[in-house]
């Protein structure tokens, strides 16, 4: 059984009285351990398919399963709790609270997920994300006093301090320069390879969709090349 599989998922949004589509028939299926790119330019559709994936959205129509669970259909609250349960989720403007230490930045999904967790546990769980993301000596940092770079990181220690089994980059790099966005993107493969979580990365640059096992274009709400996807020749790395 895929991880997850898309079945014919159309998007449309209004505008007005007209109803302009996003995603035309969308099917694609990702297996557990995959590191995957959906990648198109702007308006491509891509970040509206993340979108869905994510359950930060629903389809038009289509069916969307996830670990055999059809879950397109969940009410609002079902599909937040889906999201804290088994997703993370990088961004390139790394959405951290600005006058919130990394700290407590990391620990803040743990307050919304059945853990059981003390704060004293909390806090020493994201701490330890934080030390092994190379930030031991930055936990008491504010996003203003990190470099790029280390708010990134920041951001990818909260992401998998629920220990989600797939992990969402919405172009991750963005923001970053390019030495840094290759420190960024060599972690996501760390990540992938070692831990095996799924990664499902939205990029419009062909360079960072290297970084994945397979590339899935995206053009005018449509996959391209025919079949889901295209090899990058990292397979087994």
């Amino acid at each position: 059984m895929p991880l997850i599989e898309l079945r014919d998922i159309c998007k449309d949004y209004q505008l007005g009285e007209l109803s302009v589509p996003v995603l035309r028939g969308v099917s694609l299926a990702v297996e557990r351990g995959e590191s995957v790119s959906l990648m198109g330019s702007s308006g491509s559709g891509k970040s509206t398919l993340m979108n869905i994936l994510g359950c930060l959205d629903r389809p038009t129509s289509g069916e969307y399963w996830f670990e055999g669970q059809e879950v397109s259909r969940l009410t609002a609250d079902e599909r937040a709790l889906l999201r804290n349960r088994r997703f993370g989720f990088v961004f390139q403007s790394f959405n951290l609270l600005p006058r919130t230490s990394a700290l407590d930045n990391v620990a803040m999904p743990l307050a919304y997920g059945a853990h059981h967790l003390t704060e004293h546990e909390a806090r020493e769980r994201a701490a330890e994300m934080l030390r092994r993301f190379g930030l031991g000596d930055r936990l008491d940092h504010e996003p203003s006093q990190l470099s790029g770079g280390q708010q990134q990181r920041v951001a990818i220690a909260r992401a998998l301090i629920n220990r989600p089994p797939l992990l969402f980059a919405d172009e991750p790099t963005g923001n970053l320069d390019s030495r840094t966005s290759e420190e960024v993107l060599r972690m996501f493969e760390q990540l992938h390879v070692e831990e095996g979580i799924t990664i499902i990365m939205v990029t419009h640059d062909p360079k960072v969709a290297s970084h994945t096992q397979r590339i899935i274009h995206i053009q005018d709400g449509q996959i391209m090349d025919g079949a889901f996807a295209e090899a990058t020749g990292r397979e087994g790395a």
